[in-house]
């Protein structure tokens, strides 16, 4: 008979005093924005490239860490200028250049490639949905939104256990967690909103459900990905997170739900 799972205190607790370190500092500066957001999101980018030419092409990890640190940036330069068509033709470039560099040393060039697309249209959401029209509420919104969905899907899933969601990439994931973790994500959107926001309820709410879906579903892709390339983590920064992809990878995602969302509510709906 399998062994019951036992809640994971030392791993929450972790979780907890990085969160209370990270976090409110993420909140200021999205809070903020301009120069302070653009400088967290560039040291970001370096930190996701390096983890990433270390999963994905680990034989020229300098170089094509390099290539891609240096097309993504361009690429956030362009957004923050607002030359977003420049910014799209940036990533094309980018996903070609970080593919060469990785030519005669990987046996996937398309990995190296896919980081530039892994990571850059995050940052041009982002950086377009700071600039909007209450642009802080809806970053303060998409944090709550991600975080929620993590906590909660982490608390409830080693609470009450149950059937595993995707045992093939992610064993430690549970149906119950995925449920507990909506909950989390709509309900961390709609209190936002209701503080911060001026938002239909009912809209926050439905924006925060589907933000936590892409938030997991972000997370679920990465544990595909680390699968892929034979590694635990992308990295050991975060004590209890691993590195800075295993923290953001369900953000990613989730920030281009946000972004969509905010070009419908400015059409009107949800208002």
């Amino acid at each position: 008979m399998a062994r019951a799972r036992r809640f994971d205190w030392n791993n929450l607790a972790l979780r907890i005093v990085s969160g209370a370190i990270l976090a409110p500092a993420a909140l200021a500066i999205a809070w903020y924005g301009g120069g302070p957001l653009l400088v967290l999101i560039a040291v970001a980018v370096s930190l996701l490239s390096t983890e990433w030419a270390m999963m994905a092409a680990r034989a020229a990890v300098a170089r094509v860490a390099v290539t891609m640190t240096a097309a993504v940036l361009g690429v956030v330069f362009l957004t923050y200028a607002g030359r977003l068509w420049a910014a799209g033709a940036m990533i094309v470039f980018g996903a070609f250049a970080a593919a060469a560099a990785s030519r005669g040393v990987t046996e996937r060039r398309a990995d190296a490639a896919y980081g530039v697309l892994y990571v850059a249209p995050a940052c041009v959401a982002l950086i377009w949905l700071r600039h909007t029209s209450q642009g802080a509420g809806w970053t303060v919104m998409l944090l709550a939104t991600t975080w929620a969905a993590d906590i909660f899907a982490f608390a409830v899933g080693n609470a009450l256990k149950g059937p595993r969601l995707w045992p093939r990439y992610s064993p430690n994931k549970t149906w119950s967690g995925f449920f507990g973790g909506l909950v989390g994500a709509a309900a961390a959107a709609i209190g936002v909103a209701a503080l911060l926001m001026h938002l239909s309820l009912a809209g926050a709410g439905l924006i925060g459900l589907t933000g936590g879906l892409a938030t997991m579903m972000g997370d679920l892709w990465e544990s595909m990905l680390k699968r892929r390339f034979g590694v635990k983590d992308s990295g050991d920064l975060i004590p209890g997170h691993g590195g800075l992809l295993d923290r953001v990878d369900g953000l990613m995602f989730a920030t281009l739900v946000f972004a969509a969302a905010r070009l419908i509510v400015r059409f009107g709906w949800a208002h």
